[in-house]
């Protein structure tokens, strides 16, 4: 009997999607791209940590349904999401003699879902994707959404589109080649969904810190669900961040994308930084009177617990402010933060003092 398989739909008219979760279902991809972007020629980007054994894998059962397959392959690491790695994509794609009919499969991380969707984006005036997240952080966040984009020296996402893929396929089982900390990571993005928008969510990882260190399949399944449905909710909403409301998915990267930033992109894994700045972003709350120390401590136990970083790390604090400034949602240069109320509830909010800022970046007992 096979495993059970959860769908999760991303409603957005014309630019609809379904996102399919379950456990061992890779086989499965070819069914997917000849229902969601029928085609005769498939470019797959991957890197050279998931090129063996996943991204061959999706190659071959693309090829097994006769498709023509070209399999690209980047540098492992968010160094790849630059202007130069997607220059080289482009002139390899029309190398490969890609048409419009060709769709391009992102099979790997956030990182080359974010660079094979702005490459399809932009390739020949936009070209169909398909999302075959491989770590936990891009199967809960990255995947779902349409947000793909590449950085700049001076700001991390700076170039980009919102690109809906045509379909994102969730195997739960390439997790368990996944590095320890490359898992932790994602985590802190699952844990971002109960903080933001579900109370009841939050208890639930807290109620299930055993199951999630262990990978559990069934688990994995349901909350990895949970997450993308959360999203789509919000997404279908707000799907190009017009009216605010979708910017309650960047709790905690604010601070996050400055830690990233001023520390070249090198010390510290996304999910990493995102732990780190919902932290920050708590305690902000919490000396701003919206919250109180035991919210902030709930977050801290759980995020420990799964084993991620809370220690912000020795950067220059005026540096990291001025790229905090540079965030995609400051206006007229002055930093907004996404701040809890609740648990299950965040706000934008703008005008904080820098000094309180500051002052939230200082570990507390």
């Amino acid at each position: 009997m096979s495993e059970p398989t959860r769908i999760v739909r991303v409603r957005l008219g014309e630019r609809s999607y379904p996102i399919e979760i379950g456990a061992g279902i890779l086989h499965r991809v070819a069914e997917t791209v000849t229902h969601s972007c029928p085609t005769w020629h498939v470019v797959l980007i991957t890197d050279e940590h998931v090129e063996t054994p996943h991204a061959m894998t999706v190659a071959e059962h693309l090829a097994g349904a006769g498709l023509e397959v070209d399999v690209v392959v980047v540098p492992a690491g968010e160094a790849s999401k630059s202007v130069d790695t997607l220059a080289a994509l482009w002139e390899k794609c029309l190398g490969l003699g890609t048409d419009r009919q060709s769709i391009v499969a992102a099979v790997g991380g956030g990182v080359i879902g974010d660079l094979a969707g702005y490459l399809a984006a932009s390739f020949a005036r936009g070209l169909r994707f398909v999302q075959v997240p491989t770590t936990l952080l891009a199967q809960v966040d990255s995947s779902v959404g349409g947000k793909v984009g590449i950085n700049l020296a001076g700001g991390k996402n700076m170039v980009g589109a919102f690109w809906q893929p045509a379909a994102v396929l969730i195997d739960t089982q390439v997790l368990t080649t996944l590095p320890a900390r490359q898992y932790q990571a994602g985590l802190a993005e699952v844990i971002k969904y109960g903080v933001i928008l579900d109370a009841d969510f939050f208890a639930l990882l807290e109620e299930n810190v055993g199951g999630l260190n262990q990978r559990q399949d069934d688990l994995l399944i349901d909350v990895i669900a949970r997450c993308c449905q959360l999203k789509a909710d919000v997404v279908q909403q707000d799907e190009r961040e017009e009216t605010g409301l979708r910017a309650v998915l960047n709790y905690g990267h604010t601070f996050c994308h400055g830690l990233e930033t001023v520390t070249g992109y090198r010390e510290l894994l996304h999910g990493e930084a995102v732990a780190i700045g919902m932290l920050c972003a708590s305690r902000l709350a919490e000396s701003l009177g919206r919250i109180d120390a035991e919210f902030t401590r709930r977050q801290l136990l759980l995020l420990e617990a799964v084993g991620l970083p809370t220690a912000v790390p020795d950067v220059d604090p005026q540096e990291l402010l001025a790229a905090m400034r540079h965030d995609k949602k400051a206006q007229q240069g002055k930093i907004r933060f996404v701040l809890p109320t609740e648990m299950g509830h965040v706000e934008l909010v703008e005008g904080i003092d820098d000094n309180a800022i500051l002052a939230a970046l200082k570990q507390t007992s």
